[in-house]
C-alpha cells in the first residue's frame, strides 16, 4: 500500500473516533457542562479543541510509525491496544456529555489512562518515537482524570 494512503488511513481512523466523540461533546457543552461545578484549575472551553486537534494529530503519526516500522515484532499487539485505547476515549465522551455521568466518565477514563500507558508499552519496542509522541496524550489524559475527579467531588 502507498505511504501516503498508509497515512490517510491512520489520520482517517483517529479523526473517525475524534468526531464521534464530538459529536456526543458539543451538543452539551453550552447547557449541561456550563452549569456544572469546576475547580479553579479547569482551562477555558476554546483551549479544549486545539489541544485535541494537537493530539489526535500526534497519535495519528504514532499509529502511522508503527505501521510502516520494519520490525520481526508483531505489531497485532500494538494495534489492538490502540484501537482499544481510542474506543475507550470515544466512550468518555459519551459517558460524560452523551450520558452527563462524571462518575461514569470517571470510570471510563481511569481505564483510558491505563490503556494509554500499555499502548505506550507495547509500541516502544517497535518505534520509539511512536511511543514517544503519545507521551503528551497520556499527559493531557492524566490533567483531565483530575479535572474529571474535582467535577464529580464538586458535583
Amino acid at each position: 500500500m502507498n505511504i501516503f494512503i498508509r497515512f490517510l488511513c491512520c489520520v482517517g481512523i483517529v479523526f473517525l473516533a475524534a468526531f464521534i466523540g464530538n459529536m456526543a461533546t458539543m451538543p452539551n457543552i453550552a447547557e449541561w457542562y456550563a452549569v456544572l461545578q469546576k475547580p479553579v484549575f479547569n482551562p477555558p472551553n476554546w483551549i479544549f479543541g486545539p489541544v485535541w486537534t494537537l493530539l489526535y494529530l500526534l497519535m495519528s503519526i504514532s499509529l502511522f510509525l508503527v505501521w510502516q516500522a520494519r520490525t520481526k515484532i508483531n505489531k497485532r499487539q500494538a494495534f489492538t491496544v490502540f484501537g482499544a485505547q481510542l474506543f475507550l476515549n470515544v466512550l468518555w465522551s459519551i459517558v460524560f456529555f452523551g450520558f452527563h455521568s462524571p462518575v461514569g466518565g470517571l470510570i471510563v477514563i481511569i481505564a483510558l489512562l491505563g490503556m494509554i500507558a500499555g499502548t505506550i508499552k507495547v509500541v516502544w519496542p517497535i518505534h520509539r518515537v511512536a511511543a514517544y509522541l503519545l507521551v503528551p496524550y497520556l499527559a493531557w489524559v492524566l490533567f483531565a482524570t483530575i479535572l474529571n475527579i474535582a467535577i464529580v467531588a464538586l458535583n
